[in-house]
């Protein structure tokens, strides 16, 4: 009988997936990954609430149930580079580097050396020998955060929900009794639970106050707390008041500046060219030509043409797209298939 460790992380998704493979034969091993559990200053981190839940649904559906303890290791590869990338001004995504890193690394490995033969997790996305493909329910889609995963972790992985909607999962999970069934999915942050990034970071760097400037008359209008909180784009946080929204446009570091418009047609806001730096592609180099693309979760796709030049890959999107920040990932689609990505430089 194939061996499976599913990665049960407390939620109704990763709940489902163990119940639907052990109907489907498989011996199926469910694994809570211990990867953060840091109280912060009035914010509880949720993970012995998920752990427990996680527990209920093991012991629910008869299987065997570990946890996996990487907290050392996702503090090191996740958050201490997410908060290097905002140190220095850009705007990275912690849960593309969670999967690269440790739920299809990590995980895979030690659930391999542990005995399993595949691993599989609560994400709506569909692989077909290595091949990375988009979920049935193009809403809830999550190839976005899976792009830099590698072909040889995916053919040693299984994604149940990739052909159901939402909807029907939490049906299937209520048809079932599953304990999960009716919690809510977690927002923010993924491994702090219902807190902004801004709170998250605050507890880790100085607040340092700055001037925030409009970039056309270079006046200084408010005052930030810390140009790191920013993103190209931004309009909420700003506290500057009267007449026309401000748009965050532009950081300066060094400085600790904050630079803004009212313009939303100011060319900086606008994107159409983009290089992608750290580069990673699921099964083989595409050629170059027009594909799609997605700039952000939940963006549409949007198309584009792919070229390679000495700086890495160029981007020409056929619409420009506002508030593309650098450290921000652009994933590359060929039809369903994703074919992988890169960062914005």
């Amino acid at each position: 009988m194939t061996k499976v460790y599913v990665g049960m992380s407390g939620g109704v998704d990763s709940s489902l997936t163990a119940a639907l493979l052990k109907e489907q034969g498989y011996d199926v091993t469910g694994v809570y990954m211990k990867n953060w559990t840091k109280d912060l200053p009035g914010m509880k981190c949720p993970w012995a609430d998920d752990l427990a839940d996680a527990k209920r649904v093991a012991v629910q559906l008869g299987i065997d149930f570990k946890v996996f303890d990487f907290e050392n290791e996702y503090k090191h590869k996740v958050v201490d580079y997410m908060i290097e990338e905002y140190k220095r001004g850009r705007t990275p995504n912690p849960d593309i580097i969670c999967n690269q890193e440790v739920k299809f690394k990590l995980f895979l490995e030690t659930a391999l050396e542990d005995g399993a033969d595949l691993i599989a997790t609560g994400h709506y996305a569909r692989v077909e020998n290595g091949v990375l493909k988009q979920a049935v329910d193009t809403n809830k889609d999550q190839t976005y955060f899976l792009y830099r995963v590698t072909e040889k972790a995916l053919k040693k992985t299984l994604f149940p929900l990739g052909e159901f909607t939402k909807p029907t999962v939490r049906d299937m999970a209520k048809e079932r009794g599953l304990y999960t069934a009716a919690k809510k999915d977690s927002q923010g942050i993924c491994f702090v639970g219902q807190i902004g990034i801004r709170e998250f970071l605050s507890h880790y760097v100085e607040q340092v106050a700055g001037p925030i400037i409009d970039k056309k008359s270079g006046k200084t209008i408010g005052q930030h707390d810390g140009a790191i909180f920013y993103t190209i784009g931004q309009r909420h946080g700003l506290d500057v008041g009267g007449g026309l929204p401000y748009y965050v446009v532009g950081k300066d570091m060094d400085k600790n500046e904050v630079f803004v418009t009212t313009d939303l047609n100011d060319k900086t806001l606008w994107k159409t060219d983009l290089i992608l730096a750290s580069v990673h592609w699921i099964n083989h180099t595409p050629t170059e030509g027009i594909c799609k693309v997605r700039i952000r979760h939940r963006a549409p796709l949007t198309p584009a043409t792919l070229s390679f030049n000495s700086d890495g890959v160029r981007l020409v999107l056929h619409n420009a797209e506002r508030a593309a920040a650098a450290g921000q990932s652009v994933v590359i689609y060929d039809g369903e298939n994703c074919l992988g990505g890169g960062v914005i430089a």
